[in-house]
């Protein structure tokens, strides 16, 4: 049995009552959906909260889903959402939040860092510090569509259906979200490239 057929086999017994069924779920997703609002929200307590009212809407929506998309790309989508809310209701700015990204990034390459020359680690903090900022600055459905590809590793079927957009859509804007991370990156390669 496929993890779909697995998800959609406990939705169903969710509906039919089996609140039990509804644990497994949360406990298979709540990490994933936790990064996921992390990209969104820098308060480690907003993200805990944010993520349980995420998961108490899709509690709530269950008995209207109805299996057209997977379980998970219909979680992803109500995250999002119950994320971009939450900020809009403290009117605040939706940050990328891609610390614990980078902070994982540079745990599993300490090998690596270990032979690094400070200038080249100066260069690596600069380059992550100007995607983080372009990310930041990008408009939401081109931020959500380069968060859900690189940082969630999630297919373009995948997010077309948690953006509820078409596929060419997704392509475009994630498209457009690496070409502007290229056009801010693009000076500082050239003048690393200059010094050598």
């Amino acid at each position: 049995m496929s993890e779909r057929e697995n998800d959609l086999a406990l939705v169903v017994k969710v509906q039919a009552g089996e609140k039990a069924a509804f644990d497994l779920l949360v406990v298979k997703y709540q990490h994933k959906i936790a990064n996921l609002v992390s990209r969104f929200v820098n308060d480690h307590s907003e993200v805990q909260d944010v993520t349980q009212e995420a998961f108490i809407k899709a509690y709530r929506g269950l008995k209207n889903f109805r299996g057209d998309s997977a379980f998970y790309t219909w979680l992803y989508r109500i995250a999002i959402n119950t994320a971009k809310n939450h900020l809009a209701s403290k009117s605040r700015r939706i940050t990328d939040g891609t610390d614990a990204a980078e902070a994982e990034q540079y745990a599993s390459a300490s090998a690596l860092h270990d032979i690094a020359d400070p200038q080249r680690e100066m260069m690596t903090d600069q380059i992550a510090e100007v995607v983080k900022m372009t990310i930041e600055a990008l408009p939401d459905e081109l931020k959500t569509a380069i968060t859900l590809r690189e940082l969630q590793g999630m297919s373009y079927e995948e997010i077309a259906d948690v953006m509820e957009c078409p596929i060419g859509t997704v392509r475009s804007r994630i498209f457009r979200a690496r070409d502007a991370i290229d056009q801010k990156l693009r000076p500082l390669v050239d003048e690393t490239g200059k010094e050598d």
